[in-house]
């Protein structure tokens, strides 16, 4: 389901995310319980699996000085494939770009805004959890799609996926808001795939199986 509870912030200060301080207090407790019942191999797993969180949710800043139309990735993760859709039949409903990116369990997993403009539209599709890099997750998995003109009144569409073993998506932005290129606007826990669909005249400077960091490489330009 998605995680309407955070959509009043776009991040926090912390240097990781709000989502996985839960998580991390948790596992810690456990961790505490286990060392002082004197277990020490459960005490040593449970610690790494809480260092592990804390790395999941790891929240680094991105600085990018951005060219005129540049686009940036919205995630961290490697490029499944860039395809150009030559019919309306996707989210844009008009000739795009797709661009699929595939976050694994080890990719920072907080997503970030491609372009600055307004959120027209915010749509959560409820779905199965197939695993994210299959080409069925797009199609079939828990999704929500954000929808926005740029400053230059271009319309792109962000597809959050939800994968495998995920079963939330953090979506911190709302419909309405104006938001800057390479902002904080969401997450996915635990291995997942953002979409991102551009008009048709867009230039894609990245190939897939390349890797890119959200917020910081440049995946093409507006047209």
């Amino acid at each position: 389901m998605i995680d309407k509870a955070a959509n009043k912030r776009i991040h926090n200060k912390l240097p990781i995310a709000m989502e996985g301080i839960p998580f991390f207090v948790a596992a810690a407790i456990v961790t505490f319980l286990f060392y002082l019942l004197g277990i020490m191999p459960l005490t040593i797993l449970m610690g790494i699996v809480s260092l592990f969180i804390l790395f999941f949710f790891r929240d680094p800043d991105r600085y990018h000085e951005s060219e005129v139309n540049a686009i940036l990735a919205p995630a961290d993760g490697k490029v499944l494939s860039v395809q150009h859709l030559k019919d309306n039949f996707n989210p844009l409903n008009e000739p795009a770009v797709k661009v699929s990116i595939f976050m694994s369990i080890f990719n920072v997993h907080i997503n970030r805004v491609p372009l600055s403009g307004r959120v027209s539209q915010i749509v959560y599709h409820s779905g199965r959890f197939f695993a994210a890099n299959l080409d069925k997750a797009s199609e079939q998995n828990e999704k929500n799609t954000v929808i926005m003109k740029t400053d230059s009144d271009k319309t792109v569409v962000i597809i959050q996926i939800a994968g495998l073993i995920a079963r939330r998506i953090a979506c911190w932005i709302k419909e309405e808001d104006e938001v800057e290129i390479g902002q904080r606007f969401g997450l996915i826990r635990f291995g997942s795939r953002v979409e991102l669909f551009m008009p048709i005249s867009s230039r894609v400077t990245i190939q897939p199986g390349e890797r890119v960091k959200g917020g910081e490489t440049v995946l093409g330009y507006l047209s």
